[in-house]
């Protein structure tokens, strides 16, 4: 990671909300999600917040780097139904080594629909490709034996 990474950055992201980011399509195969209201759900909220920070931290990474969650830590308060727009506010409140920590909000324009704390791994992709390698070798050898 570049030096430019700084505890107290800050980054937004506006995302208008499409009916395909609501409930019932988080798992189509689920009848009981389908069944719920059409508003932006949860798991696609945590997602933009993930987004967010990943966005905030590209400019400071290497070539070759990326970040992977680690932890997520957020409420989800209010509904916001598709064709609002969400913005999320990110800002890097702590960098230990090679995580980074961040505060997060979401407001769809009427209200906070979200807040809470992210954390990102900073890792080279090259490791990370070693390390999954090594997990489905060792699925592939549970497998034959």
């Amino acid at each position: 990671m570049k030096p430019s990474l700084q505890a107290g950055l800050k980054h937004s992201f506006a995302y208008t909300v499409p009916v395909n980011k609501t409930v019932p399509h988080l798992y189509p195969e689920s009848p009981e999600l389908a069944a719920m209201p059409e508003v932006f759900a949860t798991g696609f909220m945590v997602g933009l917040m993930e987004w967010t920070c990943v966005q905030l931290l590209a400019p400071h990474l290497d070539e070759g780097e990326g970040s992977l969650g680690v932890n997520i830590n957020v409420s989800h308060k209010g509904a916001t139904p598709p064709g609002f727009t969400v913005t999320v506010e990110a800002e890097c409140t702590e960098l230990r080594g090679p995580r980074a920590k961040f505060k997060i909000t979401a407001h769809d324009g009427i209200e906070e629909i979200g807040a809470g704390t992210h954390e990102r791994f900073i890792i080279g992709w090259d490791r990370f490709d070693r390390g999954l390698k090594a997990k489905l070798d060792r699925a592939d050898s549970t497998v034959d034996a």
